[in-house]
């Protein structure tokens, strides 16, 4: 059986990577990447605040601060990689 924090941290992840995608537009493919990277990054910055032993924002054995920070920037970073580029305007 799954522990409850770990249930809470997966659900708090997949909401941001599912948020992220609704503000940015993205499609299908998109979605599964962010999704990804937020569960990543989410990961990520547990472990970075487990490391530096943070106390602002935490629920529990979750470093919520953190972890929302590191996801929204590997999504950030995702997003900036995959984003196609603006078509030049040309006017007659």
């Amino acid at each position: 059986m799954p522990n409850p924090i770990h249930l809470f941290a997966f659900i708090i992840a997949t909401m941001l990577g599912l948020g992220f995608h609704v503000l940015m537009r993205g499609d299908a493919r998109r979605l599964v990447l962010f999704v990804v990277m937020s569960w990543l990054g989410f990961l990520l910055g547990q472990y970075v605040g487990t490391l530096l032993e943070t106390d602002l924002l935490t629920v529990g054995m979750l470093h919520l601060l953190p972890a929302t920070m590191s996801s929204l920037a590997l999504m950030f970073f995702a997003h900036f990689l995959t984003a196609e580029p603006a078509s030049a305007v040309t006017r007659r």
